[in-house]
């Protein structure tokens, strides 16, 4: 499946991100520009030398997340040949944090929404659901149960990020949280939170309610353009 080999060549970009970062703590050397990996970064790279071995390390894995990154380009305008005609990938678009990957992503691993009574039953399969301890009358509402669908917690919580940034009312559900909780925890929350909305979405056809309409729209036309590249390659 097309969105499976994209995640495992995600996980190898990772590594290879993970063996430069080693590589350059060795020599006790940072990226001098704020984004990890950017054009500037990867030139300065170029231009470091580390020594006979390091540097033939450092070259080769160069030259590999060059050649990863070429390949999910590819996958990612292959799978948006797949995502343009489909309207389920569509509505979930429509949420804050979800493009036509990850829309595709969920769709293969729920498949049929009827299969979940509950969007507690959804959240609970996906490794969302708060744990529930009980001791006598007292009730402790804790972290997350169970391993759940690794995938699907994974996207999830990548989309919760980016709602916690760009959604106003899942940022404000967000900053009351981790001031009981902290950080990590409640940008799990607000993934559990957004599963939730995602099961009535998918069982009422509806799109999401605090939908803006114009990322929405830019959201559609990226996917539309790389289905175009992606058909000619």
């Amino acid at each position: 499946m097309l969105i499976r080999h994209r995640l495992k060549l995600v996980k190898s970009r990772t590594e290879v991100k993970n063996r430069i970062h080693s590589l350059l703590d060795k020599h006790c050397l940072s990226m001098p520009y704020p984004t990890p990996f950017s054009k500037k970064n990867i030139a300065w790279l170029r231009d470091q030398s580390l020594g006979f071995m390091d540097d033939a390390i450092l070259r080769s894995d160069l030259a590999m997340l060059e050649s990863v990154d070429e390949q999910v380009d590819l996958m990612e305008e292959k799978i948006a040949v797949l995502a343009v005609e489909d309207p389920q990938v569509r509505l979930l678009m429509t949420m804050t944090g979800v493009g036509y990957f990850t829309a595709m992503l969920l769709l293969a691993e729920i498949g049929d929404i009827n299969r979940f009574s509950s969007d507690k039953r959804l959240a609970s399969w996906a490794g969302l659901a708060p744990s529930v301890h009980q001791s006598g009358d007292k009730t402790r509402i804790g972290g997350v149960s169970g391993p759940g669908n690794k995938r699907v917690r994974w996207v999830m919580v990548q989309c919760a990020h980016a709602a916690c940034r760009f959604d106003p009312r899942l940022r404000s559900f967000y900053e009351r949280y981790s001031k009981r909780k902290g950080g990590k925890k409640a940008v799990v929350a607000v993934a559990h939170e957004m599963i939730r909305i995602i099961f009535y979405m998918l069982k009422r056809g509806e799109a999401y309610r605090g939908e803006d309409r114009k990322v929405t729209e830019r959201k559609l036309k990226s996917m539309e353009r790389r289905a175009l590249n992606g058909l000619r390659n």
